[in-house]
């Protein structure tokens, strides 16, 4: 039987935080040690362009994806792990997949309004074409499902459109993508709302920060005062939910407890739950510091990881552009 491809990759925005690791990288780990499965993982620079960006970081934002991919426990002997901007046939497919979809439905997707709205001034046709680029990292490589969030989903729809548009009119065998929910727990913002995020000033603890940064972070924690009938929602709620994903569920339930009755003072808590946080990174930390100082064996992971990744997305582009009427040998 063959083996189910998958794919999936991160934008480099920034570092990895608890959100990325439990929300997304858990479940490519799991995957990846999965024998029925076949995985390709990158950090999409490409993707990264589409809004504003600082280009005197962005290499040493992606490498550091890529060193936080492997410090968590992406593993290169079982999956490709590289760079999005080494394997240009993604964005050759992009371009022939941008001629079966129309720009009437870029606009009207959710996540463009919303990307509009956010840089009102940076409406490009990159942006636009984001879905498409997205859609051609998935089918470079036929991949039949993608780990990803809830949010995903209407660009997911649009890679399956671009499928079968392909499929339809030239008769390729794109398949047709499912989104797929591995297992994760919901980590919430440092803020008091909505999940983690990169994007969120103070909102994320990053994968190898250290215990003074963990208990600063988690200083910023809005709080009330300690006491009442009712765990309030926002702040304290997250904090608890922290408690449970660190210390386990019964510690939160005696917070809990403590809450309705003669109270919590937070600076106890906050103290008792950083260092939680700081030995369950702790490995992931380390292997992060090996890596920062082995360079050369990360670049030798990305380069093999983009040899392997093209060959594949090559064959897949040189297919499509015979099936298209381009120029070329069957």
């Amino acid at each position: 039987m063959s083996k189910i491809r998958v794919f999936s990759g991160t934008r480099a925005t920034g570092r990895l935080h608890l959100g990325n690791y439990f929300g997304a990288v858990k479940g490519y780990i799991d995957l990846q040690n999965d024998s029925n499965y076949d995985c390709v993982y990158m950090a999409v620079d490409v993707h990264t362009i589409t809004t504003p960006y600082d280009q005197h970081n962005l290499a040493t934002a992606t490498k550091a994806i890529i060193m936080d991919y492997l410090a968590a426990g992406l593993d290169p002997e079982k999956a490709i792990v590289t760079i999005q901007s080494l394997v240009p046939e993604h964005v050759e497919l992009a371009f022939l997949f941008s001629s079966v979809v129309s720009v009437a439905k870029m606009q009207h997707l959710p996540t463009f309004k919303d990307k509009v709205k956010q840089h009102p001034d940076n409406v490009t046709l990159a942006l636009l074409n984001y879905p498409t680029l997205m859609a051609a990292d998935i089918l470079a490589y036929k991949a039949s499902v993608v780990p990803a969030g809830l949010d995903q989903e209407p660009h997911i729809e649009v890679t399956r459109e671009i499928a079968r548009r392909m499929n339809d009119l030239y008769g390729t065998d794109f398949p047709e993508t499912k989104r797929i929910a591995t297992p994760t727990q919901y980590v919430p913002s440092l803020t008091g709302e909505g999940k983690m995020s990169k994007s969120v000033e103070g909102s994320s603890i990053s994968l190898t920060d250290d215990l003074a940064m963990i208990k600063k972070r988690l200083a910023s924690c809005p709080t009330d005062s300690g006491n009442g009938q009712e765990i309030p929602k926002g702040g304290v709620s997250n904090l608890l939910t922290f408690v449970e994903i660190f210390e386990g569920i019964e510690r939160k339930k005696a917070y809990e407890n403590d809450y309705k009755n003669q109270g919590i003072r937070y600076g106890d808590l906050k103290a008792e739950l950083a260092e939680a946080i700081f030995n369950y990174l702790s490995p992931i930390r380390e292997k992060r510091l090996e890596l920062e100082n082995n360079q050369d064996y990360v670049d030798k992971i990305i380069k093999e990881g983009a040899e392997k990744a093209r060959t594949i997305a090559a064959a897949t582009l040189a297919e499509t552009k015979i099936k298209m009427g381009f120029y070329g040998k069957n």
